[in-house]
Order: structure tokens, then C-alpha cells, then sequence
């Protein structure tokens, strides 16, 4: 690999505004770079480490277990305890919605999705009154959660239903 090029300390503020917009494009890969970039200048920069976990959770779909991996890792390196609570709740419920996408039983996504809550919930108690995004979030997962098991619900319904009305004839052109 060629050797990376460093960027002064004076393009921080642009290269940070470059990764949201690689991020509201859907290139997460570009954004991680780019953090990557900020870091190598300033290894401290929290918007940056921020941005980081934000973008290897975005390719939680793509590269699955290896980006849960290093979100994960970039947690220690956040300095206050509200944000590394914060966080970790961000990617337990960002992994839950991966895990539902790829099928993976309710009863698993579902364990991820109280993870997340628990996260949620300890960074509540460490984040300033006026600001309710650990709440938003543990409300977010909550709704989700209860969706799920609606739709499971329903599910179940519907099969049994199906098994009332056509019996043997569904099961065995199952097989």
C-alpha cells in the first residue's frame, strides 16, 4: 500500500463535514477513511471517533461480523462515560436491525435489542437533563421490539389459520 498522505489539523472541520455527507450518501467505507484521516491528525478528535463507530455500524449489512468487530473497538477510545454507554447501545441496536435483516431468529434479535436498552439506559443516568437522546433511542428499540412481536404474533396467526383451513394439503406440499 502506498503511503498515506496526512491532512493538516486546519481541514478537520471540512473533512468532518465531508463524512456525514459520505454517510447520508450510503458510503460508509469512504466515511470510515475519512475518520480514519482525522484521527491520524488528531488521534483525540471525539466528533471523529464518533463518526468512526457510526460508519462501521453503517456496514454492519455489508461486512457483518468484521464491522461489528471495529465498532466495537473504537468504544474505549471515547472519553466519557456517557458517550462510550451511548454508543454501545447504538451499535447493540444497529447489529439488532442487521440481525433481522439477515432472518436471524426474533428470539436472538430480540436479546441484542435489550442490550441496547440496558445501554440506553445507563447512559440516561450519565447524560445532562437536556438531552433525551438515550431516552429516544431506548423508546426506539421499544417500539421495535413490540412491532416484532406483533408481527411474530400475526405470523403465527396467519399459519394457524392456513393449518385450520387447508391441513394436511399445506403441509405436505411444504415438504
Amino acid at each position: 500500500m502506498p503511503n498515506l498522505k496526512p491532512i493538516p489539523e486546519s481541514a478537520i472541520p471540512a473533512a468532518l463535514e465531508k463524512v456525514l455527507r459520505y454517510r447520508l450518501l450510503n458510503e460508509p467505507l469512504e466515511a470510515e477513511s475519512i475518520c480514519l484521516d482525522i484521527l491520524n491528525s488528531d488521534p483525540d478528535n471525539e466528533e471523529a471517533l464518533a463518526n468512526l463507530l457510526l460508519a462501521r455500524t453503517d456496514l454492519f449489512a455489508e461486512e457483518y461480523t468484521a464491522a461489528f468487530e471495529r465498532a466495537k473497538a473504537v468504544l474505549p477510545k471515547l472519553k466519557s462515560d456517557y458517550d462510550r454507554a451511548y454508543y454501545e447501545g447504538v451499535v447493540h441496536e444497529r447489529w439488532a436491525k442487521a440481525q433481522t435483516a439477515r432472518r436471524v431468529p426474533g428470539h436472538v434479535v430480540t436479546g441484542w435489542y435489550l442490550r441496547a436498552m440496558r445501554c440506553f439506559e445507563r447512559a440516561e443516568t450519565l447524560a445532562p437533563a437536556d438531552n433525551p437522546d438515550a431516552i429516544l433511542r431506548w423508546n426506539t428499540c421499544a417500539r421495535l421490539l413490540d412491532r416484532d412481536a406483533t408481527a411474530q404474533t400475526a405470523e403465527g396467526s396467519i399459519n394457524r389459520d392456513i393449518d385450520a383451513e387447508f391441513g394436511e394439503e399445506v403441509h405436505s406440499s411444504r415438504r
